[in-house]
């Protein structure tokens, strides 16, 4: 049975981030990171939106804030040491009515307390940034910029197989065994012996996870339109609304990407497989697990307003439309054609609350990073850092091979 110091659960960015980070503080360690897939940043690193966020939408002294603040500078480091392409190039929230306007005074009082780069403006100076954007006002948010997660995730794979540590592909765990100094790894390629596993396995991690948790994950499709190339002049670069605080998704924005395309998104409606990134895509017994949780059934109660519209959305161009409208008015049906769709890996409590912060538990041997959506990507490199730091026992006698 082959046997290592650690066992890496899941080839996505933040999976990877921790084996880079592995490979710089501790390289003598043995160290195997098991993908289900043919590929690396298969699933929600390779759906990304590419945003590099600046972490103004996250309450001060949470993970979500410090992480994607140090994370921001350690993605720039690192693209710039590795040749990725990146771009900071701002964004802005645009205010529409008085009611946003009040809630936009409230990201950026949280934004300046977090250190974000961010400048009240109006009407006239949004003009200069985004001509074809309507709105009372809004944040100039400079922080924010655009990047391939995909790129940067394969550059990360690169180094960690350089070190002499092994991706393992097309590789499922199917169930993990623990003792006192050890943990068994049944997986479709065999069973693999780890002294620590660490379960970054996204849309599947609280399945993985050794012990049954008091939550589930609950997966959301994300459904893009695109501007066709002739509109790519509408958005400059980032525009965001400003976010419903009763609601948990952000609502429809517009992203130019690094490749130059223009993305319209997305919705957030409930998926029917927690890999189901299109409306046809069915898996009964997730979808049965999900639509019997008591979480679920609070949360569709408190959101059914906001809910039904996002999948009228999802249903409906026209209704699209009109939601990406409130921020480019001149917009019309044939400026936008259907693009990808990613799915959101989101943990849900039996209240009905979802997870607002990245949720990392440790379980004997078994690390488990069970909420980790956006800003994840951004965030990626310390939360590698922090989970080496604060939940690898890289000192433990049982870890001497």
């Amino acid at each position: 049975m082959p046997t290592h110091d650690i066992a890496i659960i899941g080839g996505g960015i933040v999976g990877l981030a921790t084996a880079y980070r592995l490979r710089q503080s501790h390289p003598d360690m043995s160290i195997v990171v098991l993908e289900k897939e043919s590929q690396v940043a298969a699933h929600q690193t390779g759906h990304n939106s590419g945003v590099i966020h600046s972490g103004i939408f996250y309450e001060p002294g949470s993970l979500k804030a410090k992480n994607c603040r140090r994370g921001r500078e350690a993605l720039i480091e690192f693209c710039e040491r590795e040749g990725i392409a990146y771009e900071i190039c701002g964004k802005v929230i645009v205010a529409t009515t008085d009611r946003e306007e009040k809630e936009l005074s409230r990201i950026e009082e949280k934004g300046r307390e977090i250190g974000v780069e961010c400048q009240r403006i109006g009407p006239e100076r949004l003009n200069e940034l985004e001509p074809h954007v309507r709105g009372s006002a809004a944040l100039h948010v400079a922080d924010s910029g655009i990047v391939d997660y995909a790129a940067m995730a394969q550059k990360m794979a690169e180094r960690v197989r350089e070190h002499g540590w092994e991706i393992q592909l097309e590789t499922e765990v199917r169930e993990l065994d623990s003792t006192s100094n050890r943990v068994i790894l049944s997986t479709t390629a065999g069973d693999i012996e780890a002294r620590q596993v660490i379960n970054c396995a996204g849309l599947y991690a609280d399945r993985v996870a050794e012990e049954s948790l008091d939550a589930q994950i609950v997966p959301f499709r994300g459904e893009y339109y695109e501007l066709v190339p002739e509109k790519h002049s509408l958005c400059r670069n980032l525009i965001y609304p400003v976010p419903d605080p009763a609601f948990p998704f952000l609502g429809v924005h517009f992203t130019r990407m690094i490749d130059g395309r223009v993305e319209c998104g997305p919705s957030a409606v409930l998926a029917f497989a927690r890999e189901g990134y299109r409306l046809s895509t069915l898996n009964w017994e997730e979808l049965w697990e999900t639509v019997t949780y008591e979480g679920f059934h609070r949360l569709a109660a408190r959101h059914w307003k906001q809910g039904a519209r996002e999948l009228l959305q999802s249903m409906s161009k026209r209704a699209y439309l009109s939601a990406a409208r409130r921020l480019i008015p001149e917009l019309q049906m044939d400026d936008i054609v259907a693009s990808r769709a990613g799915v959101r890996a989101q943990v849900l409590h039996p209240d009905g609350e979802l997870e607002d912060d990245f949720l990392i538990q440790k379980s004997r041997r078994v690390v488990n990073v069970i909420n980790a959506p956006s800003p994840a990507a951004t965030s990626s490199l310390n939360i590698g850092r922090h989970i080496v730091r604060d939940y690898v026992d890289v000192a433990s006698d049982a870890f001497q091979m």
